[in-house]
Protein backbone atom coordinates (compact mmCIF):
# COMPACT_ATOMS: atom_id res chain seq x y z
CA UNK A 1 0.00 0.00 0.00
CA UNK A 2 1.17 3.50 -0.86
CA UNK A 3 1.38 5.84 1.99
CA UNK A 4 1.28 9.49 1.62
CA UNK A 5 1.62 12.62 3.49
CA UNK A 6 -1.08 15.12 3.95
CA UNK A 7 -1.32 16.94 0.40
CA UNK A 8 -1.47 21.09 0.59
CA UNK A 9 -4.83 22.23 0.91
CA UNK A 10 -6.10 23.00 -2.20
CA UNK A 11 -8.78 25.79 -3.19
CA UNK A 12 -11.93 24.09 -3.35
CA UNK A 13 -13.19 20.79 -1.81
CA UNK A 14 -11.35 17.73 -1.85
CA UNK A 15 -13.17 14.48 -2.94
CA UNK A 16 -12.03 10.73 -1.17
CA UNK A 17 -12.64 8.51 -4.49
CA UNK A 18 -13.04 4.99 -3.44
CA UNK A 19 -13.54 2.89 -6.55
CA UNK A 20 -14.38 -1.16 -4.97
CA UNK A 21 -13.75 -4.00 -7.30
CA UNK A 22 -14.00 -7.28 -7.32
CA UNK A 23 -10.26 -7.86 -7.50
CA UNK A 24 -8.67 -4.70 -6.31
CA UNK A 25 -9.79 -2.18 -3.72
CA UNK A 26 -8.66 1.44 -5.03
CA UNK A 27 -9.00 4.82 -3.29
CA UNK A 28 -7.29 8.72 -4.06
CA UNK A 29 -7.79 11.93 -3.23
CA UNK A 30 -8.88 14.61 -5.90
CA UNK A 31 -9.07 17.86 -5.94
CA UNK A 32 -11.76 20.22 -7.06
CA UNK A 33 -11.14 19.78 -11.02
CA UNK A 34 -10.11 16.04 -10.80
CA UNK A 35 -6.41 15.82 -10.66
CA UNK A 36 -5.26 13.26 -8.04
CA UNK A 37 -3.37 14.87 -5.62
CA UNK A 38 -3.02 11.84 -3.23
CA UNK A 39 -2.55 7.77 -4.19
CA UNK A 40 -3.96 6.01 -5.72
CA UNK A 41 -3.60 3.62 -2.68
CA UNK A 42 -4.69 -0.27 -4.01
CA UNK A 43 -5.15 -3.44 -1.79
CA UNK A 44 -6.77 -6.70 -2.63
CA UNK A 45 -10.22 -7.04 -2.36
CA UNK A 46 -10.92 -9.72 1.05
CA UNK A 47 -10.90 -13.31 0.02
CA UNK A 48 -14.14 -13.05 1.60
CA UNK A 49 -15.56 -9.82 0.81
CA UNK A 50 -18.05 -8.75 3.18
CA UNK A 51 -19.56 -5.34 3.91
CA UNK A 52 -17.63 -5.73 7.37
CA UNK A 53 -14.26 -6.57 5.58
CA UNK A 54 -14.74 -4.33 2.46
CA UNK A 55 -15.33 -0.94 5.01
CA UNK A 56 -12.65 -1.93 7.15
CA UNK A 57 -10.18 -2.49 4.42
CA UNK A 58 -10.75 0.68 2.77
CA UNK A 59 -10.72 2.86 6.01
CA UNK A 60 -7.22 1.67 6.17
CA UNK A 61 -6.15 2.59 2.82
CA UNK A 62 -7.72 6.04 3.40
CA UNK A 63 -6.16 6.65 6.06
CA UNK A 64 -2.74 7.96 5.13
CA UNK A 65 -4.44 10.47 2.51
CA UNK A 66 -5.49 13.24 4.85
CA UNK A 67 -7.94 15.68 5.25
CA UNK A 68 -10.34 15.18 2.45
CA UNK A 69 -14.06 16.79 2.24
CA UNK A 70 -16.64 14.86 0.62
CA UNK A 71 -16.46 10.45 -0.82
CA UNK A 72 -17.39 9.82 -3.81
CA UNK A 73 -17.97 5.50 -4.57
CA UNK A 74 -18.16 2.79 -7.04
CA UNK A 75 -19.82 -0.27 -6.38
CA UNK A 76 -19.66 -3.34 -8.92
CA UNK A 77 -23.07 -3.84 -9.09
CA UNK A 78 -26.73 -2.44 -8.33
CA UNK A 79 -26.99 0.66 -6.10
CA UNK A 80 -29.94 2.86 -4.86
CA UNK A 81 -30.03 5.71 -3.62
CA UNK A 82 -27.13 5.02 -0.50
CA UNK A 83 -27.94 1.33 -0.58
CA UNK A 84 -26.74 -1.42 -2.21
CA UNK A 85 -28.89 -4.08 -4.16
CA UNK A 86 -26.94 -6.29 -6.14
CA UNK A 87 -23.20 -7.56 -5.81
CA UNK A 88 -22.58 -10.20 -8.15
CA UNK A 89 -19.04 -10.19 -8.18
CA UNK A 90 -18.47 -9.76 -3.54
CA UNK A 91 -21.63 -12.08 -2.92
CA UNK A 92 -25.13 -10.61 -3.44
CA UNK A 93 -26.53 -12.26 -0.21
CA UNK A 94 -24.22 -10.31 2.08
CA UNK A 95 -24.47 -7.02 0.47
CA UNK A 96 -28.29 -6.89 -0.18
CA UNK A 97 -29.79 -3.69 1.19
CA UNK A 98 -26.21 -2.55 2.86
CA UNK A 99 -26.83 0.83 3.37
CA UNK A 100 -22.74 1.35 2.23
CA UNK A 101 -23.13 5.25 2.09
CA UNK A 102 -24.49 5.31 5.71
CA UNK A 103 -21.37 2.85 6.73
CA UNK A 104 -18.66 4.74 5.06
CA UNK A 105 -20.25 8.48 6.17
CA UNK A 106 -20.48 6.89 9.80
CA UNK A 107 -16.55 5.34 9.70
CA UNK A 108 -15.41 8.72 8.17
CA UNK A 109 -17.24 11.78 8.79
CA UNK A 110 -17.91 12.83 5.49
CA UNK A 111 -20.97 12.50 2.73
CA UNK A 112 -20.83 10.01 0.76
CA UNK A 113 -22.99 9.89 -3.12
CA UNK A 114 -22.46 6.37 -4.35
CA UNK A 115 -23.02 4.93 -8.22
CA UNK A 116 -22.70 1.70 -9.82
CA UNK A 117 -18.27 1.73 -10.79
CA UNK A 118 -18.55 1.50 -14.81
CA UNK A 119 -20.66 4.86 -14.15
CA UNK A 120 -18.03 6.54 -12.27
CA UNK A 121 -15.84 5.57 -14.88
CA UNK A 122 -17.53 6.95 -17.47
CA UNK A 123 -18.37 10.07 -15.84
CA UNK A 124 -14.60 10.59 -15.73
CA UNK A 125 -14.38 9.83 -19.26
CA UNK A 126 -17.21 11.16 -21.13
CA UNK A 127 -17.52 14.05 -23.05
CA UNK A 128 -21.41 15.19 -22.26
CA UNK A 129 -22.83 14.94 -26.27
CA UNK A 130 -25.06 12.41 -27.55
CA UNK A 131 -25.31 9.05 -26.03
CA UNK A 132 -22.36 7.72 -24.67
CA UNK A 133 -21.91 3.62 -23.53
CA UNK A 134 -19.08 2.56 -21.21
CA UNK A 135 -17.95 -0.72 -20.64
CA UNK A 136 -15.76 -1.64 -18.12
CA UNK A 137 -13.26 -5.15 -18.50
CA UNK A 138 -12.55 -6.56 -15.43
CA UNK A 139 -13.54 -9.21 -12.98
CA UNK A 140 -17.02 -9.11 -14.65
CA UNK A 141 -18.06 -6.59 -17.23
CA UNK A 142 -19.45 -3.49 -16.34
CA UNK A 143 -21.92 -0.90 -17.98
CA UNK A 144 -23.23 2.14 -18.00
CA UNK A 145 -25.31 4.95 -20.41
CA UNK A 146 -25.59 8.12 -20.77
CA UNK A 147 -27.40 10.95 -22.87
CA UNK A 148 -25.55 14.53 -22.61
CA UNK A 149 -23.72 13.72 -19.69
CA UNK A 150 -26.75 12.45 -17.20
CA UNK A 151 -26.41 8.93 -16.31
CA UNK A 152 -29.22 6.65 -18.12
CA UNK A 153 -31.42 3.79 -15.68
CA UNK A 154 -28.73 1.94 -14.97
CA UNK A 155 -28.97 -1.37 -16.96
CA UNK A 156 -27.27 -4.70 -15.28
CA UNK A 157 -26.39 -6.00 -18.39
CA UNK A 158 -22.99 -7.90 -16.90
CA UNK A 159 -26.06 -10.23 -15.92
CA UNK A 160 -27.91 -10.34 -19.22
CA UNK A 161 -27.46 -13.62 -21.35
CA UNK A 162 -25.39 -13.73 -24.12
CA UNK A 163 -24.29 -17.06 -25.59
CA UNK A 164 -25.67 -20.53 -24.56
CA UNK A 165 -26.72 -19.78 -21.50
CA UNK A 166 -23.40 -17.74 -20.59
CA UNK A 167 -23.77 -13.90 -19.07
CA UNK A 168 -21.99 -11.43 -20.53
CA UNK A 169 -19.70 -11.29 -16.79
CA UNK A 170 -19.44 -15.40 -17.34
CA UNK A 171 -18.63 -14.81 -21.22
CA UNK A 172 -16.09 -11.79 -21.16
CA UNK A 173 -15.14 -11.52 -17.77
CA UNK A 174 -11.35 -12.49 -15.71
CA UNK A 175 -12.36 -16.23 -15.36
CA UNK A 176 -13.28 -16.28 -18.96
CA UNK A 177 -10.13 -14.40 -19.57
CA UNK A 178 -7.71 -17.19 -18.07
CA UNK A 179 -10.14 -20.02 -19.01
CA UNK A 180 -10.15 -19.58 -23.25
CA UNK A 181 -7.06 -17.27 -23.50
CA UNK A 182 -6.48 -13.84 -25.38
CA UNK A 183 -7.19 -14.66 -28.90
CA UNK A 184 -10.60 -16.32 -28.24
CA UNK A 185 -11.22 -14.05 -25.23
CA UNK A 186 -10.66 -11.03 -28.13
CA UNK A 187 -13.22 -12.92 -30.32
CA UNK A 188 -15.65 -13.12 -28.05
CA UNK A 189 -15.34 -9.31 -27.19
CA UNK A 190 -15.92 -8.64 -30.61
CA UNK A 191 -19.06 -10.39 -30.82
CA UNK A 192 -19.93 -8.32 -27.22
CA UNK A 193 -19.66 -5.45 -28.75
CA UNK A 194 -21.48 -6.50 -31.99
CA UNK A 195 -24.43 -6.68 -29.52
CA UNK A 196 -23.94 -3.59 -27.54
CA UNK A 197 -24.18 -1.66 -30.60
CA UNK A 198 -27.76 -3.33 -31.90
CA UNK A 199 -28.76 -2.97 -28.25
CA UNK A 200 -27.55 0.44 -27.93
CA UNK A 201 -27.09 2.66 -31.14
CA UNK A 202 -24.72 4.92 -29.30
CA UNK A 203 -22.18 7.78 -30.76
CA UNK A 204 -19.51 6.61 -28.64
CA UNK A 205 -18.31 3.59 -26.71
CA UNK A 206 -15.67 3.66 -24.12
CA UNK A 207 -13.80 0.49 -22.86
CA UNK A 208 -11.97 0.57 -19.16
CA UNK A 209 -10.81 -1.91 -16.37
CA UNK A 210 -8.28 -3.48 -15.77
CA UNK A 211 -8.52 -6.13 -19.03
CA UNK A 212 -8.85 -3.58 -21.35
CA UNK A 213 -4.67 -3.47 -21.55
CA UNK A 214 -5.48 -7.14 -23.32
CA UNK A 215 -7.81 -5.39 -26.03
CA UNK A 216 -6.21 -6.65 -29.20
CA UNK A 217 -8.94 -6.28 -32.20
CA UNK A 218 -9.52 -3.57 -34.12
CA UNK A 219 -12.36 -0.79 -33.06
CA UNK A 220 -14.40 0.82 -34.85
CA UNK A 221 -13.93 4.64 -35.47
CA UNK A 222 -16.70 5.21 -32.49
CA UNK A 223 -14.97 2.82 -29.80
CA UNK A 224 -12.04 3.51 -27.65
CA UNK A 225 -9.74 2.27 -24.54
CA UNK A 226 -9.25 4.61 -21.94
CA UNK A 227 -7.22 4.54 -18.94
CA UNK A 228 -8.62 2.47 -15.58
CA UNK A 229 -7.63 5.34 -13.01
CA UNK A 230 -11.11 7.35 -14.60
CA UNK A 231 -12.57 4.48 -12.10
CA UNK A 232 -11.25 6.80 -9.30
CA UNK A 233 -10.89 10.16 -11.29
CA UNK A 234 -14.35 10.21 -12.00
CA UNK A 235 -15.41 10.58 -8.61
CA UNK A 236 -15.12 14.62 -8.39
CA UNK A 237 -17.98 14.24 -11.29
CA UNK A 238 -20.23 12.88 -8.64
CA UNK A 239 -20.55 16.50 -7.15
CA UNK A 240 -21.33 18.18 -10.34
CA UNK A 241 -24.52 20.11 -9.86
CA UNK A 242 -26.28 18.79 -12.67
CA UNK A 243 -25.94 15.39 -10.58
CA UNK A 244 -27.83 17.36 -7.10
CA UNK A 245 -31.26 15.97 -8.32
CA UNK A 246 -29.92 11.74 -8.50
CA UNK A 247 -28.70 12.24 -5.34
CA UNK A 248 -31.59 14.48 -3.67
CA UNK A 249 -33.34 13.52 -0.35
CA UNK A 250 -30.92 10.93 0.48
CA UNK A 251 -28.98 12.71 3.11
Amino acid sequence: MDINPDPPRKSGPLTLAIDIGGTKLKVGLLDQHGAMVAGPNRVDTPASPTPQAVVDALINLTTPLGHFDRISVGFPGVVRGSHVLTAPNLGTPEWRNFPLAAALTDKLGKPVRLLNDAEVQGLGVITGKGLECVITLGTGMGFSLFLNGRPAPHLELSQHPIHKGKTYDQFIGVAAFKEVGRPRWNRRLRRVLACITTLVGFDRLYIGGGNAKQVDITLPGNVELVSNEAGITGGVKLWAKALDPIFAGLG
